[in-house]
Formats: C-alpha cells, structure tokens, sequence
C-alpha cells in the first residue's frame, strides 16, 4: 500500500503553519534525520495482543505504584548496592553491653535496611493520608465515609510528619532544635 500524499491546498500549508517539532537550523541535524530513512524503511507489522491477556485493575496497578513509591523512597536500590546490615550495634560505655541501633548517628549519607524501611513507611504513609484526605473531599460520599477518611487521612499525615520529624533528629543529633 502506497504512502498517502496531502494534498497542496490542505494538508501541506496546515504543516507549514504548525510548524515541525524538528524545525532546526542546524543542517548536520536535518542530514541526520532524513539520511537513514533515505534507504531504511520501517517493517509493516501487524501486532496482537494475546486474547487472554486483560488488563490489571485500576487497583493492581495501584498497589504496583505504591509498592515501586515504598521501595525507591526506602533506599532498595542503595541496600542493593552497599548492603548495609539490617541493624547497627553499639556497646554501652558504662555497662560494656551491646545494643542494637536502628539509626546510623551522624551519617546523612548511610543508613541501615530498617532505617530505610521505616523512613519509607512513613513517608508512604503520609502519601495515603493525603490520598483519604482526597477521597474525603468528593461531595457525592457520604457524610459519615467522609469524615471517617478526613480524619484517618489527617491522622495518618500528622503521624508521618511527627514520625519523620523524630527520625531526623536521631538521624542527626541537635537538628532542627
């Protein structure tokens, strides 16, 4: 099947007026663009979906969102890299026991998996809370579902704020004092 042309009333002064998103006046850029499709053709294929493929619901997709949020935020990729253990220790100066440290004092730049993995927890917790604060929002609930998620979504972000806000200064002793 032979390429449709416009027609040199239509469409061609419509695409001069518009304009190109290539427009350039570089011409190394025009002879890069044009020089490969002067002798490359694109293949004609028809591609199917499989039938018993379906689309996830809207809910699966977002539990996959939120679960990808929860991991980038919670430093899976850094704990991936570096692997840190999953909790510190410390010896007691006045008794000499050993105790376990969530927090790595003083390093910004570090931390170990549980510290990451509750930071992250809160975070994806105040990002719930503002999702319920959204759903409480829409007129056509109920007046006692919208309350109900208006304060589980205001608890939920004042918990997280208060969470993180506790973390930073374990995190960095003497920080925002």
């Amino acid at each position: 099947m032979a390429p449709r042309s416009d027609s040199a009333t239509g469409g061609a002064a419509a695409a001069a007026a518009a304009g190109s998103e290539f427009d350039s006046i570089d011409p190394l850029f025009h002879f890069l663009r044009v020089l490969p499709f002067s002798f490359l053709r694109p293949p004609r294929t028809r591609l199917r979906l499989p039938s018993n493929l379906a689309l996830p619901s809207p809910m699966v997709v977002f539990t996959l969102i939120l679960l990808t949020y929860l991991a980038v935020v919670s430093g899976l990729v850094y704990d991936v890299i570096v692997e840190p253990p999953g909790i510190g220790s410390v010896q007691d100066p006045a008794t000499g026991a050993v105790r376990p440290v969530v927090f790595l004092p003083g390093r910004v730049n570090g931390q170990y998996i549980i510290e990451g993995l509750s930071s992250g927890f809160m975070f994806l917790l105040g990002g719930i809370g503002i999702i319920l604060l959204d759903l409480a929002a829409d007129r056509t609930r109920p007046r006692s579902l919208r309350v109900s998620f208006g304060g589980s979504g205001a608890t939920a972000i004042v918990i997280a704020y208060a969470m993180a806000m506790l973390f930073i200064r374990i995190k960095i002793p003497g920080y925002l004092w």
